[in-house]
């Protein structure tokens, strides 16, 4: 048993060491930010050590799956949401670049479009065209059990990224790589509590529901405040679902509703960028009357760091590609894949966000 253990976590490390070192690729155009200009090479995506990384191996064994070299294989990549989000377009971007890389012989790719529906449908049609392996950007974390099932039955396994399902690891999915999204709502908290000084009325752009991201850092944020900084009072929480029209609606009915509110937390860019587009209508100036802090790090939320119209970021990186196709390639050689593999994201505030845009996505 302490030789089965002593290997299983030799494995990890040697994973994680590994991925640890390969350089994420670039990002495409999106409407609103020049991101194919980015320096790509400062936005590497790593995980972060063994210890962070939990439950129990996963293996080819295991799985029950058949060994397979990825350069004669064709892997299917599902999409969550529509790619007028930069994170979804860098997302997408790196996993089409790195299965270039790799070699692999024919990558699938779709989009639901923000429907669980689609994506059900989409992930069962990749099968149909042969798709030998998965890596799937859930768009909730219930609900795709009917594809998983399907991928199961013919033993396809499935890596899920950047959002959790609630299955079975080893059995409906291989391993979750990602963030630490409790972290990323206590470390917001802690850029909030900085910029305020502590005290203020604070509103939250929630994310989209039925998904870990927003539950894991409404919580972190939350628990933060009430530990660290009693004096900061969330008077509002409202959904923007992840979307900038929505945060700019949610904002323009709370600066009605609640006008005396001194800081918003956004859980993604997108509504945090919507809500200074609200501010600004309102003759407020964002990043002074009212602070705010938010989650990704796009290159757009990034800029109005520098513009001063923001005060706070804190990384959600989404260039999984190389992390994804290390996973697969190590998993599929018989190394024992964690269930969570956490991946190491950093922070923009005025300090370094002018010398950090070149890596903003």
């Amino acid at each position: 048993m302490m030789i089965q253990r002593r290997s299983r976590t030799l494995a990890v490390a040697c994973l994680l060491a590994a991925t640890a070192t390969l350089a994420a690729s670039g990002c495409s155009k999106s409407e609103t930010s020049d991101t194919a200009n980015a320096d790509t090479s400062q936005g590497a995506q790593a995980a972060k050590s063994p210890e962070s990384s939990s439950g129990s191996g996963c293996s080819l064994q295991t799985y029950g799956a058949p060994k397979l070299d990825l350069k004669n294989a064709v892997v299917g990549f599902s999409q969550s949401e529509k790619e007028a989000n930069p994170f979804r377009i860098a997302e997408t971007r790196s996993i089409k670049d790195e299965a270039r890389k790799v070699g692999v012989k024919k990558l699938l790719t779709t989009n639901a479009q923000s429907q669980l529906s689609k994506q059900i449908s989409d992930i069962q049609d990749m099968l149909s065209q042969g798709a030998q392996f998965l890596i799937v950007a859930p768009l909730n974390s219930d609900g795709l059990e009917p594809a998983l099932k399907a991928a199961a039955a013919k033993k396809v396994p499935v890596l899920t990224i950047d959002r959790k399902v609630n299955s079975t690891a080893c059995k409906d999915y291989v391993a979750f790589l990602g963030s630490d999204f409790v972290e990323q709502g206590k470390r917001a908290a802690d850029a909030m509590i900085k910029t305020t000084g502590g005290k203020g009325k604070v509103a939250i752009l929630l994310g989209a529901s039925g998904n870990n991201v927003t539950t894991d850092r409404t919580k972190g944020f939350v628990d933060q405040l009430k530990a660290k900084a009693p004096g900061l009072e969330i008077v509002a929480q409202q959904t923007g679902e992840f979307a900038r029209d929505k945060g700019q609606q949610v904002m323009e009915q709370l600066i009605q509703s609640k006008p005396d509110i001194t800081a918003v937390y956004a859980e993604n860019d997108e509504m945090g960028l919507g809500a200074v587009t609200a501010l600004k209508a309102a003759g407020k100036k964002p990043g002074k009357d009212v602070k705010i802090v938010s989650v990704d790090g796009t290159r757009n939320a990034v800029r109005a760091l520098v513009n001063g119209e923001y005060n706070a970021v804190i990384e959600s990186n989404p260039r999984f590609g190389p992390l994804a196709f290390a996973t697969a390639q190590k998993f599929y050689g018989g190394v024992e894949i964690p269930e969570n593999v956490i991946i190491s994201d950093r922070a923009y505030d005025e300090s370094n966000a002018k010398a950090s845009l070149g890596g903003a996505f």
